[in-house]
């Protein structure tokens, strides 16, 4: 019982414990819940899932599912990012404890009571549970920010620090993790007024299914800019947590994190704003650039930094050599692989589909319009899934060949997978609908393979996970045995600093 309990707190009470978890339960939900669309349909695994599992799948009411699932997983995607914040950034140890804590429970609520109210039946008891759970997530967020907080004299950087600051010693990296917060905090309030219209001026809709009718509501537009927004802030949070992951630092960083800020402010008033501006998608476009170009800086420098640390040794180094040293470690480089990549399969795809929208895609049939916009945000938020796998293997030890061939599925399964929807929803620029069967079968069957080889991966992975915690001196023990010394040395400063400061007061009162 004793050593039950130790992995209980491991899983629970421990920053590397809570990410598993969460990375656990969304790769348990994408296996299960991926079974009821697409070619599982079709070879007849939907139906057996639905019987297995005694799921009630009212055609009525799939909007309304596919929306609850997307936020149950969102949020536990924000809930992993938290996790690592709350590592990798200074804070107090109680805020630390108190922000897990919140967010663990408002994501497991609003995981659990949202698919049950979602797929089993529509107990509208669960649906409150869920959104306890989400005003849980919410208010862990506001705890994030105020931990966060820029301006304490703790977190100012000393002169001459390598890393962004301002003249006053800000740290302008945390404030980019700060304004992040705070955006993504508003970002999710646009979203939970309008659901408090629901059945009152707002129906369920899915984003896509209104992308030709002219005339929207306040209420649809404000759900759209919040879906957009809302990925597009995991992103950046990705983003800047895969740089103090590898160190970002130097002039590349001085620039980046004021960008990035700049990015983030300008893309989330264009978000939001669409319900009123006509001009917002242009915002949106501007900030768009801010942010790619912070992550640009980022890519540069990671890239380099591998390759400077590969060559040490060799005097001068040629392409080969340099290239070779790039891509030694498939999951450093590949956090910036995935992010030049994105602009092919992602951001190009959008522009030019602004830019050609009247001109091509409002002359084809409105379904091709929608796979297109489908396939836009679906493969952004894999990407943004491949580069927390890159992180968290790495936080998990692998290394050598394992680490290797884990890292070369990710990019290569991903990159196949994405770059084969990329076609697939571009497909009537090139191929005719009567002469397009042969490409559309080549293009699901690469990506199903691919996204196959991720999430077999991920699930060896997770098994692996799974029968190191029943192992007594397993890679869990290593980490949790850290974390607790770590917080002992930080619950000593804290004392120490408080000690301090009555000594302080004390000798104030004396004199």
């Amino acid at each position: 019982m004793k050593e039950l309990a130790k992995r209980f707190d491991y899983l629970f009470r421990s920053t590397r414990g809570l990410a598993l978890v969460a990375i656990a339960a969304v790769g348990i939900v994408t296996a299960i819940w991926g079974t009821l669309s697409g070619p599982m349909v079709e070879w007849g695994v939907r139906d057996i899932t639905v019987n297995l599992l005694g799921m009630d799948l009212i055609q009525a009411d799939r909007e309304g599912r596919i929306i609850m699932l997307y936020h149950t997983i969102a949020m536990t995607i924000v809930a992993i990012e938290v996790y690592f914040m709350t590592e990798i950034l200074p804070m107090k140890r109680h805020e630390q404890v108190l922000i897990n804590g919140t967010i663990t429970v408002g994501y497991l609520l609003a995981m659990i009571f949202g698919l049950f109210f979602g797929y089993f039946g529509h107990n509208f008891a669960f649906h409150g549970l869920f959104l306890v759970g989400q005003t849980l997530v919410f208010f862990a967020g506001i705890m994030l920010v105020a931990a966060l907080w820029p301006w304490k004299k703790d977190y100012l950087l000393p002169e001459g620090s390598p890393y962004a600051r301002t003249k006053n010693g800000v740290d302008v990296e945390r404030a980019a993790f700060f304004v992040m917060a705070i955006a993504t905090l508003i970002s999710a309030t646009w979203g939970a007024v309008t659901g408090s219209f629901w059945a009152n001026g707002h129906e369920t809709f899915l984003g896509e299914d209104l992308i030709r009718i002219p005339h929207k509501t306040a209420l649809q537009k404000a759900i759209i800019g919040h879906l957009h927004i809302m990925l597009t802030l995991i992103a950046v949070a990705i983003t800047l947590i895969v740089g103090k992951w590898l160190d970002f630092k130097g002039k590349l960083h001085q620039w980046a994190m004021p960008i990035m800020i700049i990015g983030t402010i300008t893309i989330t008033f264009g978000a939001l704003s669409i319900v009123w501006m006509p001009w917002a998608h242009n915002t949106i476009y501007v900030g768009s650039v801010f942010v790619m170009f912070s992550a640009l800086l980022y890519v540069i420098y990671s890239w380099d930094k591998m390759i400077k640390e590969g060559t040490a040794d060799i005097e001068k180094p040629n392409f080969f050599q340099k290239l070779k040293a790039l891509v030694d470690d498939p999951f450093k480089f590949g956090s910036g692989w995935q992010m030049v990549f994105m602009n092919f399969t992602v951001s190009g795809v959008g522009i030019f589909m602004a830019i050609k929208l009247e001109e091509i895609f409002r002359v084809w049939p409105h379904r091709e319009e929608r796979i297109t916009l489908t396939g836009h945000w679906h493969i952004l938020s894999g990407i943004i899934a491949t580069i927390i796998l890159f992180y968290f293997m790495d936080l998990s030890g692998i290394k050598g060949k394992a680490r290797k061939w884990a890292g070369w599925i990710i990019i290569i399964g991903s990159d196949l997978a994405f770059g084969a929807a990329t076609v697939f929803s571009m497909k009537r620029l090139f191929v005719s609908d009567t002469a397009q069967q042969p490409l559309v079968n080549t293009t699901m069957l690469i990506m199903d393979f691919g996204l196959a080889a991720i999430l077999v991966l991920l699930a060896i992975f997770l098994g692996w996970r799974l029968i190191d915690l029943f192992a007594k001196d397993g890679v869990w023990s290593n980490e949790f045995a850290a974390e607790k010394q770590a917080n002992a040395k930080a619950d000593l400063e804290a004392q120490k600093q408080k000690l301090a400061e009555i000594q302080a007061t004390l000798d104030e009162v004396s004199k």
